[in-house]
């Protein structure tokens, strides 16, 4: 099976959270409460991020944190590439391969295709696109009358 890392779903849950919330600065505690974290691994997935440069740290009395551009132009292959390195499905799939076998494989150019597949698929998805559906509104929820005074 193929998986990405926890670290990288919860990186992709932290940012979620900070592209719902355009423009503004969330401290790392804040971020760790809006996505259901353990303050701690919050702040171990935010220093990859900004090294990335998905995500930008503001000091001061109101620091924290916001995404370093809009949440569309941000893709999912940069937010794995940032928590995982170069994308690599398997050894011979990226440029620095280490396998002693690759002169003889007659599997990796096939491996290099499906890693390019994989890479576009993940660049073609933005954050936005996954950000989750805003809650319905309530429709028990009681009215309350107010007149307008003008």
């Amino acid at each position: 099976m193929l998986r990405v890392t926890k670290l990288t779903d919860y990186a992709t849950v932290v940012l979620t959270v900070l592209a719902a919330r355009p423009g503004e600065v969330l401290s790392a505690t804040e971020l760790a409460e809006f996505a259901s974290l353990e303050p701690p691994t919050v702040s171990k997935l935010l220093k990859p991020l900004a090294q990335a440069g998905l995500v930008e740290g503001l000091r001061g009395v109101r620091g924290g944190y916001r995404l370093t551009r809009p949440a569309e132009r941000i893709s999912l292959f940069e937010i794995v590439q940032a928590m995982e390195g170069p994308l690599a499905l398997t050894e011979c799939s990226h440029d620095h391969s280490q396998c002693g076998r690759e002169l003889q494989c007659g599997a990796r150019s096939s491996w290099r295709l499906i890693n390019d597949v994989v890479a576009e698929a993940l660049r073609a998805v933005s954050l936005a696109q996954i950000l989750p559906p805003l809650p319905l509104v309530d429709a028990h929820r009681r009215a309350i009358a107010a007149d307008v005074v003008s």
